[in-house]
């Protein structure tokens, strides 16, 4: 954020006279263009959280309101707005309260009445610079009686000035655009061709050049911009403005030697401040509501729970595991403070670009006005260079802060040189992946001429641009001069809420969306080997055969009997074709992910005994249960499924029946009804003897087991619906 010591105070200045509304017809008036040059300049600062003030002074208005009117004497001037921070009721006010006048009024006497306000609202604040800016198109007439007294008191109260006029003006007597292109093919239009300016306005000129030179020499002239001009330079939103302020440390090698340094943040990633706020829709005012939080208990009359009786919680697998605050603050961890600690030094190639992380770049400077330190840390400075090394850093911010490791490499400029510090991974930060090689696959071996027509392609695509001759590198793409899209397209939307609440969004810009085009001389240069590369890999239509067979065809678990069906050969009890299955030889044990694939394809492969394999299994069903969660159920109800499907195919029903009756007893013991009412509806229950001969239990008791126990609550609750004693409740309970 700017500090206050560097606030600007600025006094915008326009013309709302009557010859400002004049314009060609299909073209915008004078009027118009200077409302959205001021509109620009303002929402930049809004956006950019800029602590300039700003004040807007009217002229040629129908009423007068300044500080200096008198009798006939700097009439038909209004002070709009005084000097103050800049915000949406001034660009409201720009864009709908600002009228065109039917006066006019002499622009040197407003801009008295504009050094007057910055002489007389700043007293007693601190302002580095003071600024005026006169928006008009020449035409009224003027005065030029106190030029002199004018352009004094601009140079003794150090107030620079800029005109924005609607046609262009150059340094030589005639009129020029600086660089701009061609005046009428603008697309904002203009309201006055170079031939159309009148006597007047060439007088005006000639006063406006006067007074420039007069301030700043032939420099001044370059403070005089055309309406055109002014909304391509203001037509993206300025960034935040920051001050990097010095994080003071001491750099330590070893225990012998210490040097004061000073670091300043160089990158930092910039993110969308967080300044969403819940408000009411009526009255949109944040302290109409009232949030508050209340913890109850999963239970029937939904008890409240103070919130000192609550605890964090960290889920663990299955297992929630209490946390503290206590225990949270023990476990942080505690260093001494402050830390910049060089742990070695080793070759910068060890080093891999590919390892920069973390979302800032330190520059590490000598302390300011330590002599001592300014030349020990050059000294180490130019070490590092002259042997092409790098520091291996320790670097902690503060004592609440982790620490990290880091790199830290010389950076040597004409103007400074410094340390930069970059972070670098942990072990847990790396990934790992392994893909097999494409060079073994003869299918994908490209040929000499495909090879070469890629080279010419990332040749011809590069956004480096070099000049042999003069030894110089362009950058046809500098990215740090591209703004965010996401910052202009969120300012773009709030500005619009904030001045159309009732109108739709407005689409993304068009020059936002350019600026992330290619160049157009890469777009140019990449279109022949382009089309080589076309050639040299062709792509085919990959037409669908008729009758096409589907995937669920082919995997589906068909068990169906008729006529009419097809199935796979399958050799005698062999389960059917399953597409997990296609990689099951690499399986060793069953797993959190897919423990019924994993169970049937340990079954197949034999490696284990079903004993093991299901023991296994029934693991991980007992631990989806403990999470209470519906998901979890429904992969325990896989698990089952594929349990009593390879009993059955192996004659283990017996370890079935036992375990599905040790699970109704647990379900049962931890109150889990809801997943029993699953088993139910699915119709899961014991193998009979009519699936398998090994098995004792009928048909009768297999139905009968999936029915539900007799419920003392529930008969007790029947007698209390009745009318029943309330103590007979009580001793049920």
């Amino acid at each position: 954020m700017a500090r206050s010591g560097n606030k600007t105070a600025v006094v915008l200045c326009m013309d709302v006279g009557l010859a400002m509304s004049n314009s060609f017809p299909g073209e915008e008036s004078p009027f118009e263009l200077a409302k959205k040059v001021m509109s620009m300049f303002v929402q930049r600062q809004v956006f950019a959280e800029s602590k300039d003030e700003i004040a807007l002074v009217l002229f040629g208005t129908d009423g007068t309101e300044n500080a200096l009117a008198c009798k006939d004497q700097y009439q038909n001037i209004t002070v709009h707005r005084h000097l103050k921070l800049p915000d949406f009721d001034l660009l409201e006010d720009i864009e709908s309260k600002i009228q065109p006048g039917s006066q006019q009024a002499d622009f040197l006497d407003a801009l008295i009445v504009c050094m007057d306000v910055i002489q007389q609202e700043t007293i007693g604040k601190k302002f580095e610079k003071r600024h005026i800016e006169v928006f008009t198109d020449l035409s009224s007439p003027f005065s030029n009686d106190q030029l002199d007294t004018i352009i004094y008191n601009l140079k003794k109260c150090s107030i620079s000035l800029q005109f924005f006029l609607p046609f262009p003006v150059g340094k030589e007597d005639g009129t020029e655009d600086r660089g701009d292109g061609s005046l009428h093919s603008d697309n904002h239009g203009h309201s006055f061709p170079l031939k159309e300016l009148t006597e007047q306005q060439k007088e005006g000129i000639r006063m406006v050049k006067r007074v420039m030179v007069s301030l700043d020499g032939e420099d001044g002239l370059d403070e005089i911009y055309s309406f055109s001009e002014s909304l391509r330079q203001l037509c993206v939103f300025k960034k935040i403005e920051r001050t990097s302020f010095p994080w003071q440390c001491q750099l330590t090698i070893g225990s012998g030697l210490s040097i004061r340094i000073s670091a300043y943040k160089s990158i930092l990633q910039e993110k969308v401040k967080k300044c969403w706020t819940v408000v009411d829709a009526r009255t949109l005012k944040k302290e109409d509501l009232q949030k508050e939080t209340v913890y109850c208990l999963n239970d029937d009359d939904e008890t409240e729970v103070p919130k000192e009786d609550t605890i964090q919680g960290f889920r663990y697998g299955s297992d929630i595991v209490p946390f503290s605050k206590v225990d949270e603050e023990q476990m942080k961890y505690k260093s001494e403070g402050k830390c910049f600690s060089v742990l070695g030094f080793c070759r910068s190639s060890q080093v891999h670009r590919k390892y920069y992380m973390g979302n800032q770049v330190l520059k590490v400077f000598a302390a300011k006005d330590d002599e001592a330190a300014a030349v020990a840390l050059s000294s180490l400075i130019h070490a590092l260079d002259e042997l092409d090394m790098v520091a291996v850093v320790r670097y902690a911010y503060d004592k609440r802060s982790n620490p990290q490791v880091g790199v830290a490499f010389p950076y040597i400029k004409d103007t400074y040189e410094c340390l930069v510090y970059v972070q670098l991974p942990f072990m847990e930060d790396l990934r790992q992946y392994m893909f097999s090689s494409l060079k073994n696959n003869k299918k994908c071996t490209p040929t000499e001429a495909q090879l070469s027509a890629v080279d010419t392609l990332i040749d011809s695509m590069s956004l480096v641009k070099k000049d042999e001759e003069e030894g110089t590198i362009e950058d046809l793409f500098p990215t740090t001069k591209i703004p965010n899209p996401q910052f202009q397209r969120l300012f773009q939307c709030l500005l619009h809420r904030a001045l159309h609440p009732q109108e739709p969004l407005p689409p993304m810009q068009q020059h936002i969306l350019n600026m992330l085009d290619p160049p157009t001389e890469v777009t140019t240069k990449c279109q022949v080997p382009l089309s080589e590369v076309k050639t040299l890999f062709p792509l085919t239509e990959a037409i669908k055969k008729k009758d096409q067979v589907t995937a669920q065809d082919i995997f589906q678990d068909n068990r169906e009997e008729g006529p009419t069906s097809k199935k796979f050969k399958t050799e005698e009890g062999e389960a059917p074709f399953r597409l997990p299955g296609l990689d099951e030889g690499s399986i060793t044990r069953v797993g959190s992910v897919n423990p019924a694939e994993n169970f049937r394809a340990l079954v197949r492969q034999k490696t284990i005994s079903f004993e093991e394999a299901s023991g296994q299994l029934i693991n991980h069903i007992e631990q989806f249960l403990d999470t209470n969660e519906t998901a979890y159920f429904m992969k325990s109800m896989d698990c089952i499924r594929a349990f009593r499907e390879e009993a059955i195919q192996l004659s283990e029903e017996q370890r079935f029946n036992d375990f599905l009756k040790a699970l109704r007893e647990k379900v049962e013991m931890k109150q889990l009804s809801c997943f029993w009412e699953i088993v139910v509806q699915d119709g899961i229950t014991l193998i009979t003897k009519d699936e398998a001969s090994g098995s004792s239990v009928t048909a009768e008791e297999a139905e009968k087991f999936l029915a539900s126990k007799e419920n003392p609550n529930a008969d007790a609750a029947a007698v209390l619906e009745e009318g029943g004693d309330v103590d007979y409740l009580l001793d049920l309970i």
